[in-house]
Parts: C-alpha cells; structure tokens; sequence
C-alpha cells in the first residue's frame, strides 16, 4: 500500500512487523507513539489484531485512520459494544470486486472468496451515521505492470 500512498501523499512511513522488502521492520501496537503524531493511520492490520489497531490508530492520528478488513469485521457483538457503538467509521467502502489477498506480495492470479472493505474515520467530519460507499470495479484500471515482479 505504501508505493501507491506515496503518490497521493507526499511522506509516507511504512512499518511491518515482518520483512516484506519495504519500509521499517517493527510492531505498531509495542512501538511507542505520541498522540497525534500522524496526519493518518493506513493500514491491513492482521484480522484478529484489527480492533486493537483500530484503537491504538484513533490515538496517533491526527486527521484519520483508515483500515483495510474483511467485510465480515463488522459482525460481533463485541466490537459494536468495544467500538463501533461510540467509535462508528465514518464511511464504511465496500469492494465490489473481491480483492484478493497473498500474504507479503501481489499476485496477479490470485483469487479469493473473501470481501473486503475500508473502514474510514475521518475527524474533519461531523460524527454522523455512517455512510456506505461502494468501491466501483477498478483492479484493471489501477493495476500496473510493475506490480508483479
């Protein structure tokens, strides 16, 4: 996510718990940040760590936080009462395509059952309801030969 964030953003900091070959190696949850440090938090946090990101995320950002999970991370009774009751995302973007996901690279064969979507908090918006977006059909588009070396 880094390379195509750097585009948009002009400084982006990349961390990983684990060396995929871009950005720092270190743990979000056990480094130490201060308060509002960054502009924004975006991230594809590990599924079962996804609210404790979400959480520790909400802390450091300063303008927003953005997160990449599966659909079915809307569902539990324990992340509405933990979260989603008075922390709800602000926009919830579903993917119409499904986004397949290969651990640590791209894969342009790659295929997938699983939904996915971003989970958005922005602060410069009043806390409403949140408001469902659908992502329209893009991989095509968006992809480019160099993403699969």
């Amino acid at each position: 996510m880094s390379r195509p964030l750097s585009e948009k953003f002009g400084t982006v900091t990349s961390a990983d718990a684990y060396d995929y070959g871009y950005g720092e190696v270190r743990d979000f949850l056990s480094t130490p940040h201060t308060a509002r440090s960054y502009d924004w938090v975006i991230t594809n946090p590990p599924f079962r760590l996804a609210q404790d990101f979400i959480e520790r995320a909400l802390a450091v950002a300063r303008d927003g936080v953005a997160i990449l999970a599966r659909t079915v991370f809307l569902e539990s009774v324990g992340r509405y009462d933990g979260l989603f009751r008075d922390r709800p995302p602000t926009i919830f973007a579903q993917f119409t395509e499904r986004v397949p996901m290969v651990k640590g690279r791209v894969d342009q064969k790659a295929s997938t059952a699983t939904g996915y979507a971003w989970f958005v908090w922005r602060y410069d918006i009043p806390r409403e309801p949140s408001r469902l977006a659908w992502i329209p059909p893009c991989r095509k588009k968006l992809e480019r030969p160099g993403d699969y070396r």
